[in-house]
């Protein structure tokens, strides 16, 4: 007879870990346990199919060759006893045997092991708001909500829908409303920017004017206090600060925290945040149970920091770890820096490592290089602008993190993938000057949007290039009190400049075509500071040095250029825009 292996939740680490175990030793006997009647299913789908992309939940627990993750797959196709619908109610660690209760019936079983795993998972946090027990409101924690929301909005008993939360479930949830099924949706996000703890706000920015432009409405800086119900006990909205908002459905998605209640009552180490503390072999306090999943925290590759990253594709590599070292392999999860991709509509954004608020809090001397580059070659038919910002160390040139934003497709998830690695071993600007990536016109240019981006980054440490940072630059524009010596120089086609010319006034908006500058640059004012611009911050640069050259350094480049402000909520730009 071989060890016996528990395993406590079923749905991502849980199963990666039990199935690890059978193939690396096929006599040790394995359990695994799950609350739920549904097991082992993609949880990150699940609003992909509350939107119709996946047409059926079954789809979301099947295998790529179309067998279902059901208790008799992990039976009899992994040799995995399999018991659903039992909730693990408490560890014995001097037995060594876990206390297990069917949740139908009420029968009490002790399982004994030798080695446990814990991947208990996360649960969502749901504020102290009035209301929350009416019907329609929903938090989306499980395959059976989800269920439930699409079943509802299938019956036509949604007209309208409340997204608490601006975080990616939240947006995910939103677009599922309105782009299948027409619902009006409404996301409440009591942050300045929506996905606060992924990417900055310029990235932010941008995705909200997209998502707006898209059919949802976008609500910042806006909390709320109280969910609406009828005399019947029906949802009818939310209150919040500002306002009421109607709605025949609420999402509650303001994030999630690790499940480890069950942890903590065993006397197993518990971090101040809620996780269950692991070692890099997905260790406990305790040597002969393990952890895995959203329940654990892990260390960030970038800050050296304990962070929570309830991210699926962590949580089976974190499985598979404990799989190994449970059967004696010395295999490690070093950490991770939160790689993350989503889609808006026909936009996606992404981002690895730290963000620039991220990485001031961690004690870095952190700064930013924002540029818009093309997703592909200038002379390919059919290209787009793609926006980036890099967070960089001005100290050690270390670079702390990359965001990208851009058409739906797989150019930012590449540069995100691209970055990743480099970012995990403490990788500098000149390390992403010359990171190699594939290049085809159809697909990328020859400088990549990675490289463009630390170009930038290297010339700001170097001191080679002064930047005005764009909430700066957006600020002046609302108000041009603000500096009253700062005037645009505009370095586009005049066709181009003409329109800013124009509403703005030429003693504000100067137009210089870039291929002047040489022959005319002694017509510009050395008595105001200019803020030289063009479409994506390249020929601004350019100019910058020409200009420093002959003596006029009362100038600072517009980060990212105009493409950056044409896909933010901006309100001043001139209509032919």
């Amino acid at each position: 007879m071989g060890k016996k292996v528990v395993v406590v939740g079923a749905v991502a680490a849980g199963p990666k870990c039990a199935v690890r175990v059978k193939r690396l030793d096929p006599d040790a006997e394995v359990v695994l346990i799950d609350q739920d009647s549904l097991i082992s299913y993609g949880g990150c789908g699940i609003p992909y199919y509350v939107s119709g992309d996946v047409p059926d939940e079954k789809e979301l627990r099947s295998t790529n060759f179309h067998m279902l993750r059901d208790e008799h797959f992990f039976e009899k196709a992994k040799g995995v006893t399999t018991l659903t619908s039992t909730r693990v109610t408490g560890i014995d660690r001097l037995s060594k045997v876990v206390k297990a209760e069917h949740v139908a019936t009420g029968e009490v079983k002790e399982i004994g092991y030798d080695k446990l795993l814990l991947a208990t998972g996360s649960e969502p946090i749901v504020p102290p708001l009035a209301g929350l027990d009416l019907d329609g409101v929903f938090t989306v924690n499980n395959l059976h909500k989800a269920i439930e929301i699409k079943d509802r909005i299938a019956k036509g008993l949604v007209g309208k829908a409340v997204i608490v939360g601006g975080g990616a479930i939240g947006i995910e949830m939103a677009e599922a409303f309105k782009d299948l099924w027409g619902i009006d949706a409404t996301i409440v996000e009591m942050k300045s920017h929506l996905l606060p703890s992924l990417v900055d706000w310029e990235m932010a920015d941008i995705l909200a004017k997209h998502l707006r432009d898209s059919g949802l409405e976008v609500r910042l800086e806006e909390a709320a206090q109280e969910i609406l119900g009828d005399e019947q006990g029906k949802v009818r909205g939310v209150r919040t600060d500002k306002k009421e908002i109607d709605g025949d459905m609420v999402i509650i998605a303001v994030g999630v925290r690790p499940r480890s209640a069950l942890a903590l009552e065993a006397g197993l180490h518990v971090s101040r945040g809620g996780a269950i503390v692991v070692n890099e072999r997905m260790q406990t306090s305790d040597p002969d149970i393990y952890a895995a999943g959203d329940c654990v925290e892990i260390t960030h590759l970038v800050s050296g920091q304990k962070f929570f990253a309830p991210l699926g594709s962590l949580a089976n590599k974190q499985g598979r770890v404990a799989g190994d070292n449970i059967c004696g392999i010395p295999s490690v999860f070093k950490g991770g820096v939160g790689s993350f991709i989503m889609k808006g509509f026909d936009m996606s954004i992404g981002s690895a490592g730290l963000t620039l608020q991220g990485a001031r809090e961690a004690g870095f001397a952190a700064d930013i290089s924002l540029t818009s580059p093309i997703d592909r070659a200038h002379f390919y038919p059919t290209q787009a602008v793609t926006c980036f910002l890099m967070v960089f160390d001005r100290r050690t040139r270390r670079v702390l993190g990359l965001q990208g934003i851009g058409p739906m497709g797989d150019g930012i998830l590449a540069r995100i993938n691209g970055a990743a690695p480099l970012l995990c071993e403490g990788g500098v600007i000149e390390d992403f000057n010359n990171i190699e990536m594939a290049y085809s016109p159809p697909f990328s240019a020859a400088i990549d949007s990675i490289n463009a981006a630390a170009y930038v980054a290297e010339n700001l440490c170097d001191g080679r290039m002064r930047k005005i940072d764009m909430g700066e630059f957006l600020a002046y524009m609302e108000n041009s009190a603000l500096q009253p010596d700062w005037v645009m120089l505009d370095v586009r086609h005049p066709k181009q400049a003409r329109p800013f010319v124009d509403k703005f006034g030429s003693g504000r908006w100067l137009s210089l075509p870039y291929d002047e500058v040489r022959e005319r640059f002694a017509e510009l004012p050395r008595d105001k500071t200019m803020v030289i611009i063009c479409n994506a911050g390249s020929r601004s640069y350019e100019v910058q040095r020409f200009l420093d050259h002959h003596g006029y350094s009362n100038n600072t480049v517009l980060a990212g250029g105009i493409n950056v402000v044409k896909r933010m909520n901006v309100d001043w730009l001139p209509s032919a825009q």
